[in-house]
């Protein structure tokens, strides 16, 4: 077992040494299992992972930036769109409505068609929304600019369950936590970009007469997300490969030879991945419902928060709208950093249960620990319509509270404190079972 190990983590230096195209060419010609020592390796990296990586760390910027994108400067909004606070909260709450229903058949075509696929119509979706949104900075035009921005909040569900199946399928048990973290970091780089850009290029303007030049601001911000958007869904269509040609974990090696229809060298009768069987196993795993219950306790929390910044600091601090987005970015900087750092010790310990405060990208690993061998882009799609559920009842409930306390938030904030408090107990009672640790240790013998 030891030396086969050391053949694996040589091979591995070997292909970080050699490059991509011929490790490639290399790995193309022994796909079939090799015996070492009485144990089946098919274990091989690829320096494309990191590209692969990139990209979509990439796309899943450009379609979170969107999400905070214009509730950052609502008060602006309102004025020159002339429509109601509400209105323009909508626009991030259309987010977490869009993705709860759509999640199913979204993690459904993920476990079919793969990351491909996934990725592609998302990247699609995002680009299309977002030159919709171009086209839609006259006064009269929150309909069209809503449209759009609907059109890329549904884009996100090929985005958020994607980070833990992509660690998963690319990167070598060593690196899966990293991977992930780095993957969810997108979503959070976009987030904090979208707290600190617009309040930068949309300026609040005081004269009644230079309310228009708002739209001016706008048009200019919408071109160039729609700008990059594309580039990206070109890169993405040229560039993005569904899955390595051979896998880099022998938990993912296990999965290939589900599918394959092979184990130990003979070959089974498989039955096809049952979509609602593995909603089923999930929702029966009691440790997968509690941290599904948790996770959307605490992200659900953000989402309100993130929603309503704007609003509550304006209660306190009129005309700071630019102070409103250095909070925001502040907050979601400061997750990157814990999320990135806790990705790393993970590589090295995998105690999930003691890092759990990086729910975003630590919760997805978390979940496909305890629920391997379950598809990943499942069991994370499934915490996030959680975080979405909570999310929308966080932010209609500050929202309201905020409106009949006349603009009174201790009452809104003491709820979002309640609720984190909760989500931190619930998370005491969750079991560590890490089976996929279990089964990337495990020997498989001829």
């Amino acid at each position: 077992m030891t030396s086969s190990l050391t053949h694996y983590e040589d091979l591995e230096a070997e292909n970080e040494r050699n490059g991509a195209q011929k490790v490639l060419e290399n790995t193309k010609e022994s796909l079939s299992p090799t015996e070492t020592n009485g144990i089946l390796l098919r274990l091989a990296v690829y320096p494309l992972r990191w590209v692969i990586l990139a990209m979509f760390v990439l796309y899943s910027t450009c379609n979170a930036f969107q999400w905070t994108q214009l509730v950052i400067i609502t008060n602006i909004l309102e004025k020159y769109y002339q429509v109601s606070t509400l209105a323009v909260s909508w626009t991030s709450i259309i987010y977490m409505v869009t993705y709860i229903p759509l999640i199913f058949p979204a993690s459904w075509f993920l476990q079919k068609k793969g990351l491909r696929w996934s990725v592609i119509l998302g990247s699609l979706g995002t680009c299309l929304g977002s030159w919709i949104k171009v086209f839609a900075t006259g006064r009269d035009q929150f309909v069209i600019l809503f449209t759009g921005h609907s059109i890329v909040a549904i884009s996100q569900i090929f985005i958020l369950g994607i980070p833990a199946q992509l660690a998963a399928t690319w990167f070598p048990s060593n690196q899966v936590s990293s991977a992930c973290a780095i993957g969810v970091f997108g979503n959070q780089l976009g987030v904090a970009l979208g707290f600190v850009l617009p309040v930068l290029l949309v300026k609040n303007r005081a004269a009644e007469e230079e309310v228009v030049l708002i739209g001016g601001d706008l048009f200019r911000m919408f071109l160039g997300v729609a700008v990059v958007t594309s580039v990206l869904l070109a890169a993405i269509l040229l560039f993005f490969k569904d899955a390595p040609p051979t896998p880099p974990s022998r938990a993912q090696e296990i999965l290939w030879h589900q599918r394959e229809g092979v184990r130990d060298g003979a070959c089974l009768q498989v039955e096809q991945d049952d979509y609602k069987g593995s909603i089923k196993r999930l929702m029966t795993n009691g440790n997968y419902v509690l941290l599904l219950i948790t996770y959307g306790l605490n992200v659900g929390v953000f989402y309100a928060i993130s929603t309503l910044l704007n609003s509550v600091i304006l209660i306190h601090f009129k005309g700071a709208e630019e102070d409103a987005g250095k909070i925001g970015l502040v907050i979601v900087i400061f997750g990157m950093m814990g999320s990135m750092v806790c990705g790393v010790i993970l590589d090295k310990t995998h105690a999930y249960k003691f890092f759990m405060t990086g729910y975003l990208p630590l919760g997805f690993e978390f979940a496909a620990e305890i629920t391997f061998p379950e598809s990943e882009g499942t069991s994370s799609g499934l915490l996030n319509a959680s975080a979405q559920v909570f999310g929308i009842i966080c932010t209609l409930s500050a929202e309201r509270f905020l409106e009949i306390t006349g603009k009174e938030d201790r009452i809104a904030n003491g709820l979002l404190a309640g609720v984190l408090l909760v989500g931190t107990g619930l998370t005491a009672l969750i079991k560590p079972d890490y089976r996929r640790q279990k089964a990337s240790q495990a020997e498989h013998k001829i």
